[in-house]
């Protein structure tokens, strides 16, 4: 597989209004204008970092965007809308520093793994739902948007077992039962999409989470959202990998990139 490199350069910012820091990846050059992407990691609501190897800000970074990825609160110390909220928060302050960062407007997007994915996609509405920032689109890879844990997909990765992490997850992020009709909570089962961002929903063969990213993104697609949704044949180990390895050591990490890469360039508009 060929090497994906790693971004020239990472430092660490603070996030006004949020007492938390953002991981940035990569820099512009000048003259340049890049994809800036406001990145949630995964770690099932509970765990996980920012300058994590294992998460897909690098090869977001690879793709060619300049990345920020926000060390959002955490569950169950911080639970729903707690993440939510804080991340709005980044996007307002990324979108500002979108000149700085990426270059004079610079299209802003939106993107997430596991938990991450969740979280991404519930700002991408509360950013429609606010009117601002404008958003370029929202990348969404084996997204957690479904607190039932009960798709075939789930069902045939837990094979015996009977314990799901996914499940704790959601228990400890959620406050109660009512959060689980919150668009912004789950927004698998959100009955208001029109007006979302364009979306890449990136899933694979073996991931756990591939059902419920495939019905998101058909009904993203019947609400009128352009979407496209990938299901990766190279075994990927998602959504346990994102968080276990460096996704450059992932069979998929090259295919995945790709992906990335296509989505992040700039439409093309007809003549």
């Amino acid at each position: 597989m060929p090497v994906i490199p790693r971004p020239p350069e990472v430092r660490t910012m603070p996030v006004p209004g949020t007492g938390r820091n953002a991981c940035v990846l990569g820099a512009k050059r000048r003259g340049q204008v890049l994809p800036l992407v406001l990145h949630f990691h995964g770690g099932n609501f509970t765990g996980g970092h920012p300058d994590d190897e294992s998460s897909m800000a690098p090869l977001l970074a690879g793709a060619g965007a300049v990345v920020a990825s926000f060390d959002y609160p955490l569950a169950p110390d911080h639970r729903f809308p707690v993440a939510v909220e804080a991340g709005y928060v980044a996007l307002e302050w990324l979108s500002r520093q979108r000149g700085t960062l990426a270059g004079k407007d610079a299209p802003l997007f939106v993107a997430g793994e596991e938990a991450g994915g969740n979280l991404a996609a519930a700002v991408a509405m509360v950013a429609r739902d606010r009117l601002h920032p404008p958003l370029a689109g929202q990348i969404l890879v084996a997204p957690m948007l479904d607190p039932c844990t009960g798709s075939p997909s789930l069902r045939d990765k837990l094979g015996t077992q009977l314990a799901c992490r996914w499940s704790d997850g959601w228990q400890q992020y959620l406050r109660g039962p009512m959060d689980a009709e919150h668009p912004y909570a789950v927004p698998g089962r959100a009955q208001r999409l029109a007006g979302l961002p364009r979306a890449l929903i990136l899933t694979a063969a073996d991931d756990a989470m591939r059902d419920e990213a495939i019905a998101f993104a058909q009904r993203l697609r019947d609400a009128g959202v352009s979407v496209t949704s990938p299901v990766l044949g190279t075994p990927s180990g998602w959504p346990e990998s994102l968080e276990q390895v460096p996704p450059d050591q992932c069979p998929c990490a090259a295919e995945a990139q790709e992906h990335l890469r296509a989505f992040l360039r700039p439409p093309i508009v007809p003549s």
